[in-house]
């Protein structure tokens, strides 16, 4: 069994910044691509970030040039900063991560998600 437990999320006033891990444990055999998504009320969960095992990174516009995607492979870790945030960018924000458990097995798992409240 594997877990992903995100932190880091709270309440920041517009144009402040937040850093976000999410740690992954339990039976990892590997991981390769990170990612990290947000779902706000009534809107569908939206992706804003992912990292490949060799650090290739890719974001959604919305969050590009103001969020900023790394891992700590050792650590089987994901962080997401996040600068310059507005009060649209308050949402629930939830990582995941393709873990194989063993060669042959490939599953994709999720956190159990952030609050990330932006006032203005």
């Amino acid at each position: 069994q594997v877990q992903l437990v995100e932190s880091g999320g709270g309440l920041v006033q517009a144009g402040g910044s937040l850093r976000l891990s999410c740690a992954a444990s339990g039976s990892i055999f590997s991981i390769d691509t990170m990612g990290w998504y947000r779902q706000a009320p009534g809107k569908q969960r939206e992706m804003l970030a992912t990292v490949t095992g060799g650090g290739n990174s890719n974001y959604s516009d919305s969050v590009k040039g103001r969020f900023t995607i790394s891992r700590d492979n050792a650590k089987n870790t994901v962080f997401l900063q996040m600068n310059s945030l507005k009060p649209e960018d308050t949402a629930v924000y939830y990582c995941n991560a393709g873990v194989r458990t063993t060669i042959w097995r490939r599953d994709v798992y999720w956190g159990q998600g952030t609050q990330v409240t932006v006032s203005s």
